[in-house]
């Protein structure tokens, strides 16, 4: 007998391999994560906020400052003051709208890999934040100049570059909180109250224990990220300093937020 050998054609549709689609670059993410900040009434008006408390800070200043206050150190806390609540405000949304608008499920359809989209929105708050420094440096110069033209006083620069750093540095670490308990929140809400204790609850309800406790106020600086970071705002902080703002930036800011990343990555969007 003769074997007959059948073959039977595999269909091409079977066979094809799917198309391997390149991920969205990370600069055209950063870009729409940029825009998402604006595009809203919302967003549009607390980003329109940071420049107009700036403006109306260093008008209170002019106006009812006494002389000897007038000087660049003065306007910049000025300033300073509506801005440490504004932007960690603005990174809180900038993470928990996908959760509280519930655009995430389309969100993380077109950009799968989540790690890109929060990483994103983590550079977009720090760019704005940075921005707004410099912003916020140029009005409170120009408030000094102004200031001093009408009071008839002598001008007071007695802010170095060092100093103006690390006061930046400050106000990065405070956005960067805001965006750790949006995180690790994931509701609007929840990490704005959140971030209120943590930043105005919390440090005096340390204070007093270091008031009452002498070993709390010898380990304070290892333990309280408030008081840590607030060297940032007075002086260059000494290598003992920066060591304390390392340790407690990796217990309070840190590790959160690797818990809260954790989280988004093995969370189920709807």
């Amino acid at each position: 007998m003769t074997a007959v050998h059948t073959e039977f054609a595999v269909p091409e549709s079977r066979t094809a391999r799917h198309p391997v689609t390149a991920p969205v670059p990370l600069a055209r993410v950063l870009q729409v994560e940029l825009r998402k900040m604006f595009d809203t009434r919302s967003g549009f008006w607390l980003m329109a906020s940071i420049g107009i408390t700036e403006l109306l800070a260093t008008a209170a200043v002019i106006l009812f400052a006494p002389d000897r206050d007038l000087t660049y150190s003065n306007f910049g806390a000025a300033i300073g003051a509506p801005m440490a609540v504004i932007l960690p405000i603005v990174a809180i949304l900038s993470v928990t709208s996908e959760w509280s608008q519930r655009s995430g499920l389309t969100t993380f359809t077109l950009v799968p890999q989540r790690g890109r989209v929060i990483g994103a929105k983590a550079i977009a708050s720090v760019l704005v934040a940075v921005v707004s420094m410099l912003l916020a440096f140029a009005i409170g110069a120009i408030g000094n100049l102004v200031g001093t033209a009408i009071r008839g006083t002598t001008v007071v620069w007695d802010i170095s570059f060092a100093q103006g750093l690390c006061i930046v540095l400050a106000n990065v670490l405070g956005l960067l909180t805001g965006f750790m308990l949006g995180v690790l929140i994931r509701n609007s809400a929840g990490a704005i109250v959140g971030y209120f204790v943590y930043s105005f609850v919390l440090p005096p309800l340390l204070a007093v224990l270091a008031a009452s406790q002498q070993w709390f106020e010898d380990l304070r600086g290892w333990v309280d990220v408030n008081y840590a970071q607030g060297a940032l705002f007075n002086v260059t902080p000494s290598g003992e300093q920066w060591a304390q703002i390392g340790v407690t930036g990796l217990c309070w800011l840190i590790i959160p937020l690797l818990v809260g990343l954790r989280l988004v990555m093995r969370s189920e969007v709807k």
